[in-house]
């Protein structure tokens, strides 16, 4: 069910004119504005190199790995999964990813930014992208999983977040989420992001089941290459010297060897091993019905 964000009317619709109050949120180059306010970004927020990030998702070994991840972790755990929902989809890759492993399912996607969902619409022109702001979604029980990858730790509020999430959840239904690990990983790069934290596990879950969820998987990736991670994050303590755009670039070498790490660090996760520690975590949970 679809939310009206003026009257709170839930109505059934392929579109977003509200039958109560009339409603109708301005539409830009094919995707409804629900957040205006956000449309153009906001002082609480990173600006981001949206070309830079587009370029990278292709090829960067550590988007290709969280993408294959993700997609393993939706058709394993919710193998009848009809509908999904990207929350803070950025550019598209996530999408993109998404509709070549699962064909049949009903895609869309969201993200605050327009100028990301620009790049978003190249990416996967046959998903519904909508504008919108996570902090009051427009949904009702209407997706089978909801992603959101990279996101609440951007968030003030990330448990309200997660609510909302839950409110826009379908009844057993899932959540899937990575965020970046580990408040020693900290550097002048999570400050150039707007980054409110790193997570730690425990706190993570305990967040997520105070929004209503069940846990149904947690495992940190980017294990195996945790020992660079560390590496590069000691190199970027001088925000004023941080080059920001360096962490969308690896020599191909570089990338090839990662990758190789990253696709059997993978084979173990889908075998049922949870990396205690790593760069990032990725947590599944469900719904109750």
């Amino acid at each position: 069910m679809r939310l009206c964000l003026n009257c709170s009317m839930r109505f059934d619709s392929t579109g977003w004119t509200c039958p109560a109050c009339g409603f109708a949120p301005a539409v830009v180059d094919g995707v409804p504005i629900l957040a205006p306010t956000l449309a153009d970004g906001n002082c609480e927020d990173a600006i981001y190199a949206y070309d830079e990030v587009f370029a990278a998702e292709s090829q960067h070994f550590w988007f290709i790995n969280r993408n294959e991840l993700i997609a393993w972790a939706i058709a394993r755990y919710f193998p009848a999964v009809r509908s999904l929902f990207d929350m803070g989809c950025g550019t598209g890759g996530v999408v993109k990813a998404l509709r070549g492993a699962l064909p049949s399912v009903r895609l869309a996607a969201g993200d605050a930014h327009v100028s990301g969902l620009a790049f978003a619409r190249l990416q996967a022109p046959d998903v519904s992208f909508v504008q919108l702001d996570i902090r009051q979604l427009p949904y009702d029980a209407e997706f089978d999983v909801i992603g959101v990858f990279d996101v609440l730790e951007h968030l003030d509020d990330d448990e309200h977040a997660l609510r909302e999430l839950h409110r826009a959840t379908a009844p057993g239904g899932g959540l899937v989420v990575t965020v970046p690990q580990h408040r020693f990983l900290w550097s002048a790069l999570d400050d150039h992001s707007r980054h409110r934290r790193r997570y730690g596990r425990r706190e993570l879950i305990a967040k997520i089941v105070r929004a209503g969820y069940t846990i149904e998987r947690a495992t940190s990736f980017m294990a195996l290459t945790l020992p660079a991670q560390v590496a590069s994050r000691l190199r970027q303590q001088d925000r004023a010297t941080l080059d920001a755009s360096a962490e969308m670039r690896s020599s191909p070498l570089l990338n090839r060897i990662f990758g190789g790490v990253c696709a059997l660090e993978r084979i173990a996760i889908t075998a049922g091993l949870s990396f205690p520690i790593g760069g990032s975590l990725l947590v599944v949970a469900r719904k109750a019905r």
